[in-house]
C-alpha cells in the first residue's frame, strides 16, 4: 500500500508523516519537496499563476515521489508520501502510483492555526502565496478524495491516532 499526506504549507504534513511512519512496522517517509530541491539550475517555482514549465516541474516532482514510493512498497515498506498536493493536481498525482491501495489523508487545519504555525517554524514556506490563497485552492479546487481531517486543535500524536483509527476511510481508487 501507499499512504499520502497532503495539505497546505504549515499544515503539519512533514511532522505528521514522520510520526506516522515511526508508528508503522516498516515504513519510509518520502518527502516530495526533496525532489524540487534536487534541481540545481533552471528550476521554476510554483506561484498563483504558474508558468507551463513550473507545472511541468511540479508534475515531475510528483512522478518522482510516486516512483520512489512504489519502489519502497515493492521492497516491503509502507511509503508515507508527503507534499503540498492540492487542486486538480491531486488526481494527477494519485494516478502516478502503481502500488495499491492508496490511502490519502488531507490535513485541513483552520487558516488561523496555519498562520500561527508558520510564524513559529524556522523555515518560511509562504513566498508568493498567502495562507488564504492556498486554503481557497484546497477547499474550492481540490477533489474531495480520501479522508479530510481538521487538525486545528490536535497534537501530532492525536492526528496520528486519528489516522490509524480511520485508516480504511482514506482508501482512494483514482
Amino acid at each position: 500500500m501507499t499512504v499520502v499526506i497532503t495539505g497546505i504549507m504549515a499544515s503539519g504534513k512533514s511532522t505528521v508523516a514522520q510520526a506516522l511512519a515511526e508508528r508503522l512496522p516498516r515504513a519510509a517517509h518520502v518527502r516530495g519537496d526533496v525532489f524540487r530541491r534536487m534541481i540545481v539550475s533552471g528550476g521554476e517555482g510554483m506561484s498563483p499563476s504558474p508558468s507551463p514549465e513550473a507545472l511541468r516541474q511540479l508534475r515531475l516532482r510528483y512522478r518522482l515521489a510516486a516512483s520512489t514510493a512504489d519502489t519502497y512498497a515493492e521492497a516491503g515498506f509502507i511509503p508515507v508520501v508527503q507534499d503540498v498536493i492540492i487542486g486538480e493536481e491531486l488526481a494527477t498525482l494519485l494516478g502516478y502510483f502503481r502500488i495499491r491501495p492508496v490511502r490519502l489523508f488531507v490535513l485541513d487545519p483552520h487558516p488561523h492555526a496555519v498562520e500561527e504555525r508558520e510564524r513559529r517554524r524556522a523555515k518560511t514556506g509562504y513566498h508568493g502565496f498567502t495562507v488564504a490563497q492556498l486554503h481557497e485552492v484546497l477547499h474550492d479546487q481540490t477533489p474531495r478524495l480520501g479522508l479530510w481531517l481538521d487538525t486545528t486543535r490536535q497534537s501530532v500524536a492525536e492526528t496520528v491516532d486519528e489516522i490509524l483509527a480511520r485508516w480504511n476511510e482514506a482508501i482512494v481508487d483514482p
